[in-house]
């Protein structure tokens, strides 16, 4: 057209602005859903903390209510003559342990079962003796805490109050021990009985230690020898106790902190007794931490070794090959390692221990199939892939540069691996244990059918032979009891607490790891 001009580039242009604007709007969409993704992992993440302390915070109020009512009705005070009950009861204990090594420690088929009863029979005696000197403590304890249980319902009628107020914290059940003078006086007129128990118990128990048989085993009689050490500590510690029970006071106040001190430090796990619940964590965080330590043990030396043959050493043949076996074993089910733990690994390691070739060790031969070990061993073979493939992933990551200049000084394969590609990397290989030890202190399955689900902190006297004692764990205790607790009991709280615990320490696992990889990847950079 005449006086039309025509731009040969305006159709172009416009085309790329709207491609250019459609682009934007996909990116923009894109954008809105992965983040609103995020923001909803955010909200429940949020959400699931807010659960759990609103959930457990509650057990502290009602925790706090069971202590007052425990001190006021007296059951404290039977709790310490108890203490001296039970330690002789476990004496006793070690002495059958003491026994069985002896008749172990006998050649296959040398003896009947007739003589090595006759070669062990002042030894018997001895060990009944022993049993017998606590018959009268342990009678005085069963009367005087038949006492306290009296004087607790009496005290929970005068309160009126049920078992679900009580666990709510609603009433200050100790102020109901007003009037109940009479009943604490019944039970502190047990302390001359008590008194003449001690004396004459101290005596027979020293007796038994002069006449004490020796055995003709070395390892029993080193056993047994530790047993008397510990029988003379014991009789030792009797003023002591005896001047716990003179000063002990009903009235002395229990103060808001000590529901705290005692979830995190008694030593105490046991719930729907007649007698006293008790909700300490410390044997519980025992268990985790020992079973952690054993699986990371294990699994750190082989995931790391793993990915350093594989990243630096291996053919492509073998690289194709090991590779994603061992990435396989995170999808085994954590049921089914468990089960192989029970009818495999826990078995063949107590057969091992029978040997006459593992005599030699202490602790040797074990009770216990199932234990911190043959937890941890079953936790490890669960945590090499993750470390196995986090550790390759930093070894691969390190700067081609760094081996060119190690060959070009005139150092080896070796020593290029260990003077330079491992160090240069360690800040991921730390990152990836901790994301190893984050996998298994929160595994649950395994540690429940393979831990022994022994709620006490391991007999450290044993060195060694601690790993190789029943525990129970955080996980394995929530698993094992939320479905039998009632909602909103203290029980129910306590768990929470529980599960509050092994979060913050998960969450702290984490964080620390993410610092460590950030802190890798800008060296790196």
């Amino acid at each position: 057209m005449k006086g039309q001009v025509i731009t040969p580039f305006a159709r172009p242009l416009a085309t790329n602005r709207k491609h250019t604007s459609r682009g934007r709007t996909s990116e923009t969409l894109i954008g809105v859903f992965f983040g609103g993704n995020a923001l909803v992992a955010i909200v429940v993440l949020l959400l699931i903390t807010l659960f759990l302390f609103r959930e457990g915070f509650g057990f502290f109020g009602g925790n706090l209510q069971n202590l007052r009512v425990y001190r006021a009705a007296g059951l404290e005070y039977v709790d310490i003559m108890r203490e001296q009950a039970d330690a002789h009861a476990a004496l006793s204990r070690a002495l059958s342990q003491v026994r069985l090594r002896e008749v172990r420690s006998f050649p296959a088929n040398s003896r009947s079962v007739e003589e090595i009863n006759a070669a062990l029979a002042p030894f018997d005696r001895y060990a009944n003796d022993f049993s017998e000197a606590g018959t009268e403590l342990a009678g005085l304890v069963s009367d005087v805490g038949e006492q306290a249980v009296a004087l607790k319902e009496e005290m929970l009628l005068r309160s009126g109050a049920s078992e679900s107020t009580k666990t709510e914290g609603a009433t200050d059940l100790a102020q109901t021990a007003e009037g109940q003078t009479g009943g604490l006086e019944t039970l502190r007129s047990s302390y001359p009985k008590y008194q003449q128990v001690c004396a004459t118990m101290a005596a027979v128990l020293m007796n038994l230690q002069a006449t004490a048989p020796r055995l003709s085993s070395g390892n029993a009689q080193e056993a047994f020898e530790k047993v008397n050490a510990r029988t003379r500590e014991y009789v030792a510690g009797f003023p002591g106790q005896a001047q716990r029970l003179r000063e002990w006071d009903s009235a002395k106040p229990v103060r808001w902190y000590h529901s705290i001190t005692s979830f995190l430090f008694d030593k105490r796990w046991i719930t729907a007794s007649f007698w006293q619940d008790w909700y300490g964590i410390a044997p519980l965080l025992a268990g985790s931490i020992m079973v952690s330590f054993v699986a990371l043990a294990l699994a750190v030396p082989f995931g790391v070794a793993s990915a350093v043959y594989v990243s630096e050493i291996a053919t492509r043949p073998e690289q194709n090959l090991i590779k994603p076996y061992i990435e396989f074993i995170a999808a085994i089910p954590s049921v089914v390692l468990g089960f192989f733990g029970i009818a495999v690994v826990g078995q063949a390691i107590r057969a091992a221990s029978e040997l006459s070739f593992f005599r030699w060790i202490p602790f040797f031969p074990l009770s216990e199939r199932l234990n911190v070990f043959t937890a941890g061993a079953l936790l490890a073979l669960m945590a090499v892939p993750t470390i196995f493939t986090l550790s390759e992933d930093a070894l691969r990551n390190v700067p081609r540069a760094f081996k060119e200049a190690s060959y070009a000084l005139g150092a080896n394969r070796l020593q290029t691996i260990g003077r330079v590609i491992v160090p240069a990397s360690l800040s991921g290989i730390v990152s990836a244990v901790l994301l190893g030890l984050g996998r298994v202190i929160g595994e649950t399955m395994v540690v429940l059918l393979c831990a022994g689900n022994r709620i006490a902190i391991p007999d450290f006297s044993e060195g060694l032979g601690a790993f190789f004692q029943p525990v129970h764990t955080m996980t394995g205790i929530i698993a094992q009891e939320m479905g039998e607790v009632v909602r909103g009991s203290i029980h129910y709280r306590a768990l929470f607490m529980v599960g509050l615990v092994l979060f913050a320490l998960t969450l702290l696992i984490n964080l620390a790891a993410q610092k460590i990889t950030k802190r890798y990847r800008m060296s790196i950079g």
